[in-house]
């Protein structure tokens, strides 16, 4: 198993200068999590903590990169990253932000850690919601654990959650490509599998894409939409997606092919996506490793 396109701060999870500040933090996930449970607070959850976005947050999560993040943190508040800011004053980002953090902070020690997209069964009874976690390599354990670090004590109450966030399981959150597996299989049903207004294959397709992005590190924003993307069942590619959920299903068998798939314009993040919040298209800076 190559795990070292894992362990090194690369494109988006490159923090840059930023990074001379993480040798203050803790050592253990654990940890990590935390100190990203102090710094960020969910764009959809302020009601949890009391507060209300100001309108800098609501700009936020429409930030892509570590660097840019941290750099907006201590814009804001100059501490240490170890200080908690209060819920009011944190920086807002979604379940992305919190995993491409950590995803950063592990890289940054020489941990092997990677974002996976897909979909959460914690949050909605009998639904499977549009989410991202932090997959990382303990060494001791020779296996992947999954990490959802925007579970702090007020959501696990929220959400009911009654198992270990720091190791979630695998029927609990499935990657993109598993779910798609099973809606295929006839053992789920696709309208199950999305956010908001929007369920079904299409849905499910578009984070099989995402999810190959992110083995690629570009972990792009949940939102961002390109290449062979499309909000119709009967446009989706079902050949690539199956293909693409095999590959993704066991990413270290399939490194060399997920690299070379990822050539394919369909799948290849371009210069420019389309924010479909924001509805609009946006140059797309992933770092200065980029090609």
């Amino acid at each position: 198993m190559n795990l070292a396109p894992f362990r090194t701060p690369l494109a988006m999870s490159d923090a840059g200068i930023w990074a001379l500040q993480f040798n203050a933090l803790p050592r253990t996930v654990d940890g990590l999590a935390k100190v990203l449970q102090g710094l960020l607070i969910h764009e959809h959850m302020p009601d949890f903590y009391g507060v209300t976005l100001s309108d800098r947050q609501r700009g936020e999560p429409h930030v892509r990169g570590a660097r840019e993040i941290l750099e907006r943190i201590a814009v804001h508040d100059p501490r240490p990253l170890s200080k908690a800011r209060p819920p009011g004053e944190r920086f807002a980002g979604c379940c992305r932000h919190y995993t491409l953090m950590l995803v950063t902070l592990l890289r940054s020690r020489g941990i092997a850690a990677r974002a996976r997209c897909g979909f959460g069964a914690y949050f909605v009874n009998d639904m499977f919601i549009d989410h991202w976690v932090t997959e990382y390599f303990d060494d001791a354990q020779l296996r992947w654990v999954l990490v959802d670090a925007q579970i702090d004590a007020r959501q696990r109450e929220k959400f009911g959650i009654d198992f270990d966030t720091l190791d979630v399981p695998r029927d609990k959150f499935l990657v993109a490509g598993d779910a798609w597996k099973l809606c295929r299989d006839g053992k789920a049903n696709p309208q199950a599998f999305g956010v908001l207004d929007m369920f079904g294959l299409w849905f499910i397709a578009s984070n099989v894409i995402r999810d190959v992005a992110a083995l690629n590190n570009r972990e792009m924003l949940p939102w961002d939409v390109w290449g062979g993307m499309t909000q119709v069942d009967a446009e989706v590619d079902v050949a690539l997606i199956d293909r693409l959920a095999r590959l993704t299903h066991e990413p270290d068998r399939h490194v060399d092919e997920l690299c070379a798939v990822y050539g394919d314009p369909r799948i290849a993040v371009p210069p420019t996506v389309f924010n479909a919040v924001l509805n609009r298209p946006e140059a797309v800076s992933t770092g200065p490793d980029s090609p």
